[in-house]
Protein backbone atom coordinates (compact mmCIF):
# COMPACT_ATOMS: atom_id res chain seq x y z
CA UNK A 1 0.00 0.00 0.00
CA UNK A 2 1.10 3.67 -0.78
CA UNK A 3 0.03 6.64 0.23
CA UNK A 4 0.43 9.76 -1.77
CA UNK A 5 -0.17 13.37 -0.38
CA UNK A 6 -0.88 16.55 -1.85
CA UNK A 7 -0.98 19.72 0.58
CA UNK A 8 -3.29 22.97 -1.08
CA UNK A 9 -3.55 25.99 0.67
CA UNK A 10 -6.57 28.08 1.48
CA UNK A 11 -7.50 31.52 3.04
CA UNK A 12 -11.27 31.59 4.40
CA UNK A 13 -12.99 33.55 7.37
CA UNK A 14 -15.58 31.79 9.75
CA UNK A 15 -17.41 32.23 13.01
CA UNK A 16 -17.52 29.42 15.25
CA UNK A 17 -21.30 30.07 16.62
CA UNK A 18 -24.20 27.39 17.53
CA UNK A 19 -27.75 29.30 16.83
CA UNK A 20 -29.29 26.92 19.81
CA UNK A 21 -26.77 28.59 22.31
CA UNK A 22 -27.55 31.86 24.10
CA UNK A 23 -25.23 34.50 23.75
CA UNK A 24 -23.34 33.52 26.57
CA UNK A 25 -22.84 30.02 25.91
CA UNK A 26 -21.59 30.69 22.20
CA UNK A 27 -19.19 33.26 24.34
CA UNK A 28 -18.47 30.72 26.68
CA UNK A 29 -17.51 28.20 24.35
CA UNK A 30 -15.72 29.49 21.72
CA UNK A 31 -14.80 32.43 23.08
CA UNK A 32 -12.79 34.87 20.53
CA UNK A 33 -13.78 32.72 17.89
CA UNK A 34 -17.45 33.95 18.28
CA UNK A 35 -16.61 37.28 16.92
CA UNK A 36 -19.85 38.61 14.81
CA UNK A 37 -18.17 39.39 12.01
CA UNK A 38 -16.13 36.19 11.87
CA UNK A 39 -12.20 35.67 11.74
CA UNK A 40 -9.61 34.15 9.62
CA UNK A 41 -7.46 31.76 8.89
CA UNK A 42 -4.86 30.65 6.48
CA UNK A 43 -5.97 26.91 6.40
CA UNK A 44 -3.94 24.31 4.87
CA UNK A 45 -5.05 20.94 3.53
CA UNK A 46 -3.77 17.59 3.24
CA UNK A 47 -5.47 14.59 0.70
CA UNK A 48 -4.05 11.78 1.43
CA UNK A 49 -4.29 8.98 -1.56
CA UNK A 50 -4.09 5.27 -0.87
CA UNK A 51 -3.13 2.44 -2.85
CA UNK A 52 -1.02 0.11 -5.50
CA UNK A 53 1.36 1.72 -8.09
CA UNK A 54 0.33 1.06 -11.77
CA UNK A 55 3.30 -0.63 -12.87
CA UNK A 56 2.59 0.58 -16.33
CA UNK A 57 2.68 4.69 -14.85
CA UNK A 58 4.91 3.99 -11.63
CA UNK A 59 2.07 6.20 -10.48
CA UNK A 60 -0.83 5.82 -7.38
CA UNK A 61 -2.12 9.08 -8.79
CA UNK A 62 -1.14 11.29 -10.87
CA UNK A 63 -0.15 14.37 -8.53
CA UNK A 64 -1.22 17.39 -10.98
CA UNK A 65 -4.74 15.39 -11.82
CA UNK A 66 -5.07 15.28 -7.94
CA UNK A 67 -4.46 19.00 -7.69
CA UNK A 68 -6.91 19.30 -10.17
CA UNK A 69 -9.69 17.71 -8.35
CA UNK A 70 -8.46 19.18 -4.84
CA UNK A 71 -8.67 22.96 -6.42
CA UNK A 72 -11.99 21.86 -8.62
CA UNK A 73 -13.79 20.62 -5.83
CA UNK A 74 -12.69 22.07 -2.62
CA UNK A 75 -10.23 25.53 -2.97
CA UNK A 76 -12.39 27.23 -5.62
CA UNK A 77 -15.44 26.63 -3.32
CA UNK A 78 -13.61 27.95 -0.17
CA UNK A 79 -10.66 30.39 -0.82
CA UNK A 80 -11.31 34.07 0.15
CA UNK A 81 -14.92 33.04 1.11
CA UNK A 82 -16.28 32.91 4.53
CA UNK A 83 -17.28 29.28 5.14
CA UNK A 84 -20.51 30.08 7.65
CA UNK A 85 -22.48 32.00 4.41
CA UNK A 86 -20.55 31.60 1.08
CA UNK A 87 -19.95 27.70 1.20
CA UNK A 88 -22.80 25.97 0.57
CA UNK A 89 -21.09 22.41 1.14
CA UNK A 90 -20.69 23.99 4.72
CA UNK A 91 -24.10 25.33 5.39
CA UNK A 92 -25.78 24.31 8.63
CA UNK A 93 -22.47 23.23 9.92
CA UNK A 94 -20.34 24.80 12.77
CA UNK A 95 -16.88 25.37 10.70
CA UNK A 96 -14.66 23.94 13.12
CA UNK A 97 -11.28 21.94 11.68
CA UNK A 98 -13.34 19.24 12.30
CA UNK A 99 -16.27 19.78 10.06
CA UNK A 100 -14.36 21.41 7.79
CA UNK A 101 -12.17 18.27 7.37
CA UNK A 102 -15.43 15.88 7.15
CA UNK A 103 -16.70 18.46 4.62
CA UNK A 104 -13.87 18.45 2.48
CA UNK A 105 -13.88 14.54 2.42
CA UNK A 106 -17.65 14.47 1.23
CA UNK A 107 -16.41 16.65 -1.50
CA UNK A 108 -13.43 14.39 -2.75
CA UNK A 109 -14.41 11.10 -1.43
CA UNK A 110 -15.90 9.84 -5.43
CA UNK A 111 -13.69 12.01 -7.20
CA UNK A 112 -10.71 9.15 -6.92
CA UNK A 113 -9.52 7.81 -10.34
CA UNK A 114 -6.98 5.69 -9.13
CA UNK A 115 -7.11 4.59 -5.43
CA UNK A 116 -8.84 5.60 -2.67
CA UNK A 117 -9.27 8.64 -0.19
CA UNK A 118 -7.49 7.58 2.63
CA UNK A 119 -7.14 11.24 4.94
CA UNK A 120 -8.27 14.72 4.62
CA UNK A 121 -6.27 16.64 6.87
CA UNK A 122 -7.15 20.47 7.86
CA UNK A 123 -4.60 23.21 9.51
CA UNK A 124 -5.87 25.88 11.02
CA UNK A 125 -2.62 26.97 12.48
CA UNK A 126 0.80 25.65 12.50
CA UNK A 127 0.27 24.23 15.92
CA UNK A 128 -3.54 22.51 14.85
CA UNK A 129 -5.04 19.90 12.60
CA UNK A 130 -8.26 17.85 12.55
CA UNK A 131 -7.59 14.69 10.41
CA UNK A 132 -10.46 12.74 8.94
CA UNK A 133 -10.24 9.72 7.61
CA UNK A 134 -14.08 9.11 6.36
Amino acid sequence: MVYVTRREVFSASHRLYNPNFSDEQNDKIFGKCNNPNGHGHNYVIEVIVAGEIDPKTGYLIDLKRLKRIIIENVISKVDHKHLNSDVEFMRDVIPTAENIAVKCWEQLVDKMPNGKLYSVKIYETENNYAEYKG
